[in-house]
């Protein structure tokens, strides 16, 4: 089992980014657009708990993935968690975290994840996998600093 933890701050009250993160219709503007992200299901303007979203990604090599998240949690104003249902791991959990702190607030993203294959998984996650959601995480930090400036 892997993890992945950022926290970034951001420069606005907690009520506009709570409202900015919990929708999905703006997951596509803080996503690399090498990844081909199509939201593929009808979303709401806001999530719930049991929303199912359906999207295509190209994570490697441009080859065209199905990816099914389901929002788990949420409590309002401070974290959600999405899971995928279907997609290219074997376990993704997602947790969102938001704090209201001196000028702004703390967002703490904390990705727990296991990679299918086995042995050939593990092989290939410090030099493919690891990088690739390291890369996908800086894109959204450079997005959303741009964003809430």
């Amino acid at each position: 089992m892997y993890q992945l933890k950022r926290t970034q701050f951001i420069p606005t009250d907690l009520q506009t980014c709570w409202d900015y993160f919990s929708s999905p219709l703006n997951l596509k503007e803080i996503t690399p657009p090498s990844m081909g992200f199509i939201v593929k299901s009808e979303v709401p303007q806001k999530m719930y708990e049991g929303l199912m979203i359906s999207y295509t990604v190209k994570p490697l090599a441009g080859i065209p993935m199905n990816w099914v998240t389901e929002i788990k949690t949420v409590k309002d104003l401070e974290f959600f968690v999405d899971e995928q249902r279907v997609g290219p791991y074997k376990i993704w959990h997602h947790e969102h975290h938001f704090k209201a702190v001196d000028g702004g607030v703390e967002m703490t993203d904390i990705v727990t994840y296991v990679l299918p294959l086995g042995i050939l998984g593990r092989l290939v996650h410090p030099f493919l996998v690891r990088p690739k959601l390291e890369q996908i995480f800086a894109y959204r930090f450079q997005k959303v600093d741009a964003i809430f400036k």
